[in-house]
């Protein structure tokens, strides 16, 4: 009989980045609600006999897994703060439920945002790196200079050598 550790390792494998479905415009950003991270995750969830259920105790939002079959279980909670009014409790309540959920199965998020502000921040490339590099391509290290080559931003000329040089190792 699998534990749940080896379920959850299951789940894992399967399980893709969770779509930002939500839009934030006070702060411009964008997140996955709870309704598109619960779409995503139940059925996988499901699939391995894992209930998930998101019970309030007074202050305290939890998220429990609990496998089906062995009665095991894992729970993350987050306490909401004393003096809120019934708004901000409510808003607490659905942070609390996604941010339990997404920490305790280790969720990723898609983030379309940083991923094109990070491609479009390239290094230029020294004089020094791309030596190392040239030396490298010398060497039949073409695979590990072309994944480096993405970190950096290349002159013309630059591009050129670096052409030339896999064209003749």
């Amino acid at each position: 009989m699998k534990t749940i550790n080896s379920k959850l390792l299951e789940f894992q494998n399967k399980v893709n980045a969770i779509k930002k479905d939500g839009k934030n415009s006070h702060f411009k950003s964008s997140y996955a609600t709870l309704n598109q991270i619960l779409s995503d995750v139940k059925p996988l969830l499901s699939e391995l006999g894992l209930v998930i259920i998101q019970p309030i105790d007074g202050l305290n939002v939890s998220t429990v897994i609990t496998d089906s079959e062995t009665g095991e279980s894992v729970t993350s909670t987050l306490r909401i703060q004393d003096g809120l009014n019934a708004q901000q409790v409510g808003a607490c309540i659905t942070y609390y439920r996604r941010f339990t959920l997404s920490s305790l199965l280790s969720l990723e998020m898609e983030d379309d945002d940083a991923n094109s502000v990070v491609s479009s921040k390239k290094i230029k490339l020294s004089d020094i790196t791309m030596s190392k590099m040239l030396d490298a391509i010398e060497k039949g290290q073409k695979k590990q200079v072309e994944q480096a080559l993405d970190k950096y931003e290349l002159s013309d000329t630059q591009w050129k050598v670096i052409q030339t040089a896999f064209k003749n190792n």
